[in-house]
């Protein structure tokens, strides 16, 4: 067996030990950028086999003697192929639907901060794909209209955007053309030439033409030696039929490992810290039951309409939009039981359980809304039928409110309320956990009585996590009012996010970014958890559908509908973002 500076030759040992060709996980060190915090606990650094579309098939982690993953793994620069390549790796993004707005938004300006702090591989390169004709200067104008230097503002900022600049390269072509593609490819190989490629195609396109960006980059555009993978925005289809059909098709050109299903919620600060709370904290796991949580509530807002999108919109409407993905997700990770490990396979698998738990939504457990125009301070805002891109006559909800079973042990019994919408007060996105009230609380009677200044019955601990606008984690308790008398108040333990961290919070998509660069699969969907979820919404999507439920319209800068709080009341649950002792600020 052939010697290399892991101490075997990885190529040799599955070629003589093929059953061993699997997926072995090695505990890796932390890795730091310049963000100073720790990226990742574990990561597994895959040795691919090649067939002969180029696909990887196989793969293995490996580590020196003291367990430690060299340089050359962690940058792609050992393969499954023989020895390193003399010019080591390189890493080619490219951002199919370079033209549009989330590219010009979100995707260009994470990169960028990835590169800012030191994030990304020493040799990379980023191309713009898309149908508009357009120079590679003139492509480094656009994006520079959206970079800024809004980490640390460290001198060297006009630099650093001037390099990464020079890294980014245009092609043009349509969509469904290999001819495009392949021209891409060659301009891609000019770039890597020397050096081992891998490549990452992020889909920032409409769905309807997701699988023919997968046919024709797979085809002719996929690296012959590294591997090749592709971010899919959602929707993921509309329904369970139009999801199974996309997966499928999408599977026809490439396999699972190599697709990562983005939702950018799961990248969010919050959201990430959700598992370190639960799973870290001694004193939230004995409580994470049926026992002692009376409900938990999901609650997103946003305080603007569909500003111009209705058309696009309309075709999928709140629940598509923000429920079935985003919030969902949310509730798999708080409800999900203690993976085996970090790895990400152990803690997709539990949260499949979860949504396989989950009781199909009926049409009784749901209110659907819609905003109309408002008049509020001498300003008129439109109502969503009043946008011209709205078909007329429309009942797509911008509102929803749902209240969601699971009928597993910990979590029988527990309502899980969604709520989420457009055009309403404020602009949130929270998790709120109320738990159970105090058996035999010793304050009733005071509070009965008056004496205590408080209704210890509906003031019951209450653990919030502010997943935006700033990010925060506090804790309702009752509290003694200083003084001789005994008068309760309810008061917050808080941690603000902006007061205890002074450093910026990356954006969700760079650290989404940074995981599919690295194969880090853990915030990404996977095809059964894609299954699981439509599974739970299809039906009452489909009989909201065909009855053409009329929504309740609510005014623009409202709370939303009334029939919310009925919901709600039916579960003996008020919404805890309307109670008067939070108005969302400490």
């Amino acid at each position: 067996m052939a010697a290399t500076g892991l101490g075997f030759h990885p190529a040799a040992f599955f070629s003589a030990h093929p059953r061993e060709a699997g997926t072995i996980t090695k505990q890796l060190p932390f890795r730091h950028c310049s963000h100073h915090r720790i990226r990742v606990a574990r990561r597994t650094c895959l040795l691919r086999a090649k067939s002969s579309n180029g696909r990887p098939q196989i793969g293995a982690s490996f580590s020196n003697s003291n367990g430690i993953v060299p340089a050359e793994v962690l940058d792609g620069r050992a393969t499954g192929d023989g020895p390193p390549e003399q010019g080591g790796s390189t890493v080619s993004i490219t951002v199919v639907g370079a033209s549009g707005d989330l590219a010009k938004k979100k995707i260009f300006p994470a990169l960028f901060a990835l590169f800012y702090e030191d994030c990304l591989p020493k040799h990379f390169t980023v191309f713009g794909y898309a149908r508009s004709k357009m120079s590679d200067e003139e492509l480094r104008n656009m994006i520079s209209m959206t970079l800024t230097c809004r980490i640390d503002k460290r001198e060297n900022c006009g630099d650093k955007m001037e390099q990464f600049l020079q890294r980014c390269f245009y092609q043009s072509g349509q969509y469904n053309s290999e001819d495009g593609f392949a021209e891409l490819d060659r301009k891609l190989k000019e770039k890597e030439a020397g050096k081992l490629p891998n490549r990452l195609f992020y889909l920032s396109i409409p769905p309807n033409i997701f699988v023919d960006v997968v046919r024709s980059a797979s085809r002719t555009a996929s690296s012959s030696s590294g591997w090749t993978r592709f971010i899919v925005e959602k929707p993921f289809g509309r329904d369970s039929e139009s999801s199974g059909e996309l997966t499928r098709s999408l599977k026809m050109y490439l396999a699972e490992e190599q697709i990562f299903r983005i939702d950018h919620y799961l990248g969010k600060e919050l959201v990430e810290n959700l598992s370190v709370l639960r799973f870290s904290n001694l004193v939230f796991e004995p409580l994470w039951s049926r026992n002692y949580i009376r409900n938990v509530q999901l609650i997103f807002s946003e305080d603007f309409g569909t500003e111009g999108r209705g058309g696009y919109f309309d075709n999928y409407g709140i629940i598509r939009d923000i429920m079935q993905n985003h919030l969902l997700q949310i509730l798999a990770l708080f409800a999900m039981e203690t993976p085996v490990s970090l790895d990400a396979e152990d803690i997709r698998n539990e949260k499949v359980k979860v949504l396989r738990s989950m009781r199909q939504l009926k049409l009784e457990d749901v209110v659907v809304g819609q905003y109309k125009g408002h008049t509020r301070g001498g300003k008129s805002f439109p109502g969503y039928a009043d946008d011209p891109t709205v078909p007329k006559g429309s009942v797509t909800p911008t509102f929803a409110a749902a209240a969601l079973f699971i009928d597993n042990a910990r979590w029988d019994g527990v309502p899980f309320l969604m709520k989420a919408g457009k055009a309403l007060h404020t602009r949130r996105a929270e998790i709120r956990v109320q738990f159970r009230r105090v058996p035999g609380n010793l304050y009733r009677r005071r509070s009965a009585a008056g004496a205590a200044g408080l209704d210890v019955d509906a003031a019951t601990n209450e653990l919030v996590l502010r997943v935006q606008p700033d990010e925060a984690i506090y804790l309702k308790i009752n509290n003694k009012v200083p003084g001789l008398g005994m008068r309760l108040d309810r008061s917050d333990l808080n941690l603000l996010y902006s007061e205890r961290y002074r450093r910026e919070i990356p954006d969700a998509y760079e650290r989404l970014l940074l995981d599919a660069i690295e194969g880090e699969r853990r915030l990404f969907i996977r095809s059964d958890e894609l299954d699981a979820a439509w599974a739970i919404f299809t039906p009452v999507l489909r009989e909201l559908e065909e009855k053409r439920v009329a929504p309740e319209l609510y005014p623009y800068g409202s709370r939303g509908p009334v029939g919310a709080h009925y919901l709600a009341a039916n579960y003996n649950v008020r919404w805890g973002d309307i109670t008067s002792d939070d108005d969302g600020s400490f």
